[in-house]
């Protein structure tokens, strides 16, 4: 096994985005003449657009609100989950019967209207609703209806530094989480241009962010790339080792295959101190204090502490026993939610509750960063989730798991295993860190393209008729 297991993508990676023919707000000439808004924040203006409150230019309707039965048919219910940066996804879809709503309740979905979301992580962001996405009912969110503006030029508007940030105080709204009211949106203030040039800008746009969107679909495509690749490295290196000429002997494991032949096979239970996972008893929360790990906090490879909650010294220490507070080298498992991902924990003081398993290993038999990533490879995980019990949720149960084969090799050949596999990963990992940072990028300039446009700090009319020709 040669490293070319991972650089061979490192080519595609460090291209990164090219962006060709897609230009920076910078690139664009100005109007020829600008006035004072008056509007502190928001500075000049083009001379011939106007000021004007969002509620003058549409109206602003709620949802049904508490969502009905949902249905296996019917008509979609477009939610908070359906909404993603000017634009509708399928994600969450989910189908209601109009007539379990009361009929004056309905706000039904046309082309041009927009969702704005009132509340949760997403406050504040918007979706034009367009023509195949009608018929549709409005969930808990706003609909604003434009009625004397473009509705594609408002929703670019809605989607602008300087009314989402600018106007409303998104952080603190999505910190706290109160609901975003149709009074708060309906007195933002919205410069617009002529109807004419409203269409421009909105088509300009469109045709821009496009390119953008399809830069940022191609850097997701290869992280995704990168992590199953990942994966791959890490199984071939579990169940196959680092050395091509070993020889092999059937594992006695269907799904498994052969292992190098002096590798031995045993039950995860059988390398395992303690197999257990944790609370489910209310745990009070605090500002500071130990962290409590959900199955949201534990990634692949490593737990993401800085989204963590926190409680009580008192509640940590009485509350709890030892199987929630996972010790360091404890293998973390999420066994709820999103199933699988798997991390060696740091000794930080914390607890887990019951949708994170913890292995503490048996370090005479095995050690722990040889455990954990076998866990991470892509055969085991594959085990894992097909062994996960459940109707409709699934659910990895620990008794499952203690009974999974693992080959195993000799201690100092698991820690050149894991050696190997640390070089790899770190490989991987920055060519994931590198894309990450080309997605921000690209979105960094999709808001500041649509914010110089619809605040008219840059004139698009002669690109827009430029592209049309």
């Amino acid at each position: 096994m040669t490293n070319s297991s991972a650089t061979n993508l490192n080519s595609h990676a460090a291209a990164g985005p090219k962006g060709e023919g897609m230009d920076s707000p910078s690139n664009f000439p100005r109007y020829s003449e600008y006035k004072d808004s008056g509007v502190e924040w928001l500075g000049e203006v083009p001379a011939h657009w106007a000021a004007t409150r969002l509620q003058r230019l549409a109206s602003i309707r709620y949802g049904i609100g508490e969502p009905p039965q949902y249905r296996t048919e019917g008509v979609p219910l477009i939610r908070a989950t359906n909404v993603h940066a000017g634009a509708i996804t399928a994600e969450g879809l989910v189908l209601v019967d109009p007539s379990d709503i009361p009929e004056k309740r309905i706000v039904w979905l046309a082309a041009g209207d927009i969702i704005v979301v009132r509340s949760g992580a997403y406050t504040g962001d918007s979706a034009i609703i367009r023509d195949h996405h009608c018929p549709s009912i409005a969930g808990f969110d706003m609909v604003v209806k434009p009625n004397a503006c473009v509705p594609q030029f408002l929703q670019y508007s809605l989607l602008s530094k300087y009314l989402k940030e600018d106007q409303i105080d998104l952080e603190k709204l999505r910190a706290a989480q109160p609901h975003l009211n149709a009074e708060e949106l309906g007195s933002c203030v919205v410069i617009v241009p002529t109807e004419k040039e409203q269409t421009t800008i909105a088509a300009f746009l469109d045709r821009e962010t496009a390119k953008i969107d399809a830069l940022v679909a191609e850097q997701e495509k290869l992280i995704a790339l990168l992590k199953e690749k990942r994966q791959a490295v890490i199984s071939h290196a579990v169940t196959k080792g680092l050395n091509p000429d070993a020889p092999m002997k059937p594992s006695g494991v269907e799904w498994l295959g052969d292992v190098p032949a002096h590798w031995e096979m045993r039950p995860v239970g059988a390398l395992s101190r303690r197999i257990s996972y944790g609370f489910t008893n209310p745990m009070p929360t605090a500002e500071s204090g130990p962290y409590m790990l959900t199955a949201n906090d534990v990634c692949d490879g490593y737990v993401n502490y800085a989204d963590a909650r926190h409680t009580t010294e008192e509640a940590f220490a009485s509350l709890l026993t030892e199987k929630s507070r996972p010790e360091i080298d404890n293998i973390l498992i999420t066994k709820d939610g999103t199933l699988g991902r798997v991390a060696l924990h740091d000794g930080s003081v914390a607890c887990i509750n019951q949708s994170v398993a913890s292995i503490a290993a048996d370090t005479e038999l095995v050690t722990p960063d040889f455990l954990c990533v076998c866990l991470r490879g892509g055969v085991y995980q594959d085990r894992m989730i097909y062994e996960a019990g459940g109707t409709t949720i699934k659910h990895i149960y620990i008794s499952r798991l203690a009974k999974m084969p693992i080959g195993l090799p000799p201690i100092d050949e698991q820690k050149a295993v894991c050696g190997w596999l640390s070089e790899q990963m770190n490989i991987f990992n920055a060519l994931v860190v590198e894309a990450e940072r080309a997605i921000t990028l690209l979105k960094e300039r999709r808001s500041a393209l649509i914010s110089a446009a619809v605040t008219g700090q840059i004139d698009v009319r002669g690109a827009a008729e430029a592209q049309a020709a």
